[in-house]
This record gives structure tokens, sequence and C-alpha cells, in this order.
């Protein structure tokens, strides 16, 4: 039979208790660290969000378009000679 003094259970039972706050302790921090990142991620991406949906159109991207609009609708005109002739 395997008989413990109570001395060796209770410096048994503090090693494990010292055990269990060391692991939550490490849950905790990891926890903290997990969710520190997470809300990084979050800020940037709203933040890449706001910075893209707040990009005005300078003159010059909109006169581009308008020329390439009116390029686009002279060679439809040309096809619809080119078809009806």
């Amino acid at each position: 039979m395997n008989m413990q003094s109570p001395d060796a259970r209770l410096d048994s039972d503090r090693l494990d208790d010292r055990q269990e706050r060391r692991f939550a302790g490490m849950l905790f921090w990891i926890g903290l660290g997990v969710g520190v990142a997470a809300l990084g991620a979050t800020l940037a991406v709203v933040a890449l969000r706001i910075a893209a949906s707040q990009r005005r159109e300078d003159p010059t991207t909109q006169r581009i378009q308008d020329l390439i609009d009116e390029a686009n609708s002279l060679l439809k005109a040309l096809d619809d000679q080119r078809h009806s002739a």
C-alpha cells in the first residue's frame, strides 16, 4: 500500500495549484494577445475602407473617362455605319 504522509499530499496539492495558476495565466496572456491582434486587424481594415471610400476623383480622371466614353460611342457609330451599308 502506498501511503503518503499528509505533508507530502499537501506539497503535491500546492504544486498542482501552482501549475493550474501558471496554465491559467498563460491562457489569459494568449487570449489577450489574440484579442489585441484581432482588434488591430479590424482597425486596419476599417481604416483602409474609410481611406478608399474617401478617394475623390480629380478633374483629369473625369476628363480621361469622358474621352474614353466619347471614343467608344464614335467606334460604335462607325461600326453601325459599316453594318448598315
